[in-house]
Order: C-alpha cells, then sequence, then structure tokens
C-alpha cells in the first residue's frame, strides 16, 4: 500500500465519493447512505476508516445517523419558529416531513417547588403534565415536556395528543397574551438521549418557555431537539 493509500486518504476518498453523490443528486435527502461495512469494502477500508468518514460527514451536517435503523442523507435543516408559537406537527409538514409522536406521560400529579415557582403557583398543586416525542418519518426532532395550568385547560388530560398536538389545542382554547423564551445549547441526560435515540455527545438545543393566558400563567414548556436535525429561527417586526 502506498502511503496515499494509508487510511487518511481512504477516509477523504470515501467522504469525497459520499459528497459527490449527494451533490449530483445520485442520493436525495432522506435517501440511505452505504453502510460502515459496504464503504469499508468498496473502497478496500477498514470499518474504523468508513466510520470516521461517515462521522465526520455527521458532523459536517450531510448525513443523519439514525441508531438501529441506518445512515441517511441530511435535509436542508429547517427552520423552527421562535417568536410564533405553533405546532410542531404543522412545521413538520411545511418543510416536507411526516409528524407522528409518542406520549410518554400525561397525567394529573403535585406540584414540585421547582415548576411551582416557575407557574407561579404553590408546592402540592394540582397541575397536568405531559411528556411527548414528536418525529418525522420516524426521526425524533423534538421532546416536549409541559405543564399546564387546570384552570386555564381544564380538558387537557381528555384530548387525543396522537391527532391533535397541545400547541393547536391549548392555541385553541387559551390565546397566548404573553410569552417568555430561554434558549440554550446543552447536553441532553440519559433518558432524553435514549427518548430522541441520539448519542451522548450530540449537541441539542433547549427552548424553556411560558406563556400566560386569562391573566395568569398558563403553560411551562421544556422543548428539546437534537442540533443536527432542528434549528430555531425568529423574526420580529414592529407593527
Amino acid at each position: 500500500m502506498t502511503r496515499s493509500e494509508q487510511p487518511f486518504a481512504l477516509y477523504e476518498k470515501i467522504k469525497k465519493s459520499v459528497v459527490k453523490d449527494i451533490e449530483s443528486g445520485k442520493l436525495k435527502p432522506d435517501d440511505k447512505v452505504p453502510s460502515e461495512t459496504r464503504l469499508a469494502k468498496m473502497f478496500n477500508a477498514s470499518r474504523m476508516t468508513a466510520n470516521r468518514a461517515l462521522k465526520e460527514l455527521t458532523e459536517e451536517g450531510r448525513i443523519v445517523r439514525v441508531q438501529g435503523v441506518g445512515t441517511f442523507v441530511a435535509r436542508h435543516k429547517p427552520d423552527a419558529a421562535l417568536l410564533e408559537i405553533k405546532s410542531i406537527a404543522k412545521e413538520i409538514k411545511d418543510w416536507g416531513g411526516v409528524h407522528s409522536s409518542q406520549i410518554l406521560v400525561l397525567k394529573e400529579e403535585k406540584l414540585t417547588e421547582k415548576i411551582a415557582q416557575k407557574m407561579n403557583l404553590k408546592p402540592n398543586d394540582t397541575i397536568f403534565h405531559s411528556i411527548i416525542v414528536h418525529k418525522d418519518r420516524g426521526v425524533c426532532v423534538q421532546y416536549s415536556e409541559r405543564f399546564i395550568n387546570p384552570k386555564v385547560a381544564p380538558h387537557y388530560l381528555n384530548q387525543d395528543f396522537y391527532e391533535v398536538t397541545p400547541s393547536e389545542y391549548l392555541l385553541e382554547i387559551a390565546p397566548i397574551q404573553e410569552a417568555e423564551h430561554i434558549i440554550e445549547a446543552v447536553n441532553c441526560n440519559k433518558e432524553i438521549q435514549k427518548y430522541l435515540k441520539i448519542k451522548p455527545d450530540e449537541p441539542c438545543l433547549s427552548l424553556k418557555r411560558r406563556t400566560w393566558s386569562f391573566d395568569m400563567i398558563a403553560t411551562y414548556s421544556i422543548i428539546i431537539s437534537p442540533g443536527s436535525r432542528y434549528k430555531l429561527a425568529g423574526k420580529f417586526m414592529r407593527g
């Protein structure tokens, strides 16, 4: 093997080959990319070399690797509404995706002191709590945890959130007077990593949002999205 054929050059060759197929249209968004094993055979390289090529392409946003499913050509990362509050199902539909969801928690419970402070309520007051993972074509794009004031949405727990998202329902029954957003980059805990099907080192976007309706705090939400699958954008115009 010549010096130019050493693993460093091989992983670059693999990267360039995949990029060429993407840019030429041979591989389109959502198309499956050849596996590490397949690429290693194609280029007479080790799986470690193929893995390095795919890892770097993932970091560059060219491909998306879904644990247990495969590696796919990345879509153009959609802009999610920042200042505007709207349904994640509508956002996914707008960028050409197909929305589905997994309900993890939907129940009544007593407020902890931490959440009570966020909602201007008392510890042990009754609250509605939901956790839902939203997906686009089966790929997890958002972990959404909400605490809802029962005075604002007394029938929240009776809704079919496979058919309508919490945002759609809440916007219909409780028009927002005011909203507060706190955005930061985070590393998720192991539980959320498991729900989103991401690796421990995957950077995520965290949006913590409080909304007011009927002159009271209506909801406190913690919304987490993998950075490789989602981005936030905002625009404000003064009337």
